[in-house]
C-alpha cells in the first residue's frame, strides 16, 4: 500500500507556527513590562538572529561583558540571554581616596520559531560578540496507524 503526501501537512505546520508566534507576541503586549520582553535595559543587546536548515545562530553584541558575566538559558522555544558586571574602580589623588562602583545588566529573551535540541547548544564569546549555536530538532513525519479488522 503506497502512502500519499497530504499537500496541506506543510500548511498546517505553518499556521501552527505562526499561531505560536501570534500566542507569544500578545503575552509580551500583556506582559507587567511596558514593552514587554524588551525593556530600556535589552534595547542596548543588539541581537542577530540567523535560521538556518538544521540550526540557529545567534549573535549578541555585549561589549564591556566578559564571558563569565553571562548566563544562556534556552527552552523548546525560547532562548534567554542574560548578562550582569560589577566593576569596582578605586583611584588615589594626593590624600584623597576615590571609589566608584559601576554595576551594568542586560537581559534578552528570543522566541525561536522551531523546537530546539536544548542538549546540543553551544556558545563562545570573543572580544564582546557572543556567538550561540542552536540545533533545531529533527521534525518528525506524523506515523500512520493501521486499523485492524475483528
Amino acid at each position: 500500500m503506497s502512502t500519499r503526501r497530504n499537500p496541506f501537512e506543510e500548511m498546517e505546520r505553518l499556521f501552527e507556527r505562526m499561531s505560536r508566534q501570534f500566542d507569544e507576541a500578545s503575552r509580551m503586549w500583556e506582559s507587567d513590562r511596558p514593552f514587554g520582553q524588551w525593556s530600556s535595559q535589552a534595547e542596548s543587546m543588539a541581537v542577530d538572529l540567523v535560521d538556518h536548515d538544521d540550526e540557529f545562530v545567534v549573535t549578541v553584541d555585549l561589549p564591556g561583558f566578559e564571558r563569565d558575566d553571562v548566563e544562556i538559558e534556552v527552552t523548546d522555544h525560547t532562548l534567554r540571554i542574560q548578562a550582569e558586571h560589577e566593576e569596582e574602580i578605586e583611584e588615589e589623588e594626593a590624600e584623597y581616596l576615590r571609589q566608584e562602583r559601576r554595576h551594568k545588566s542586560t537581559e534578552r529573551s528570543i522566541r525561536l520559531p522551531d523546537e530546539v535540541d536544548k542538549e546540543a547548544v553551544s556558545a563562545r564569546m570573543k572580544n564582546g560578540v557572543l556567538t550561540i549555536t542552536v540545533p533545531k530538532l529533527e521534525v518528525k513525519e506524523a506515523r500512520k496507524i493501521e486499523i485492524e479488522s475483528e
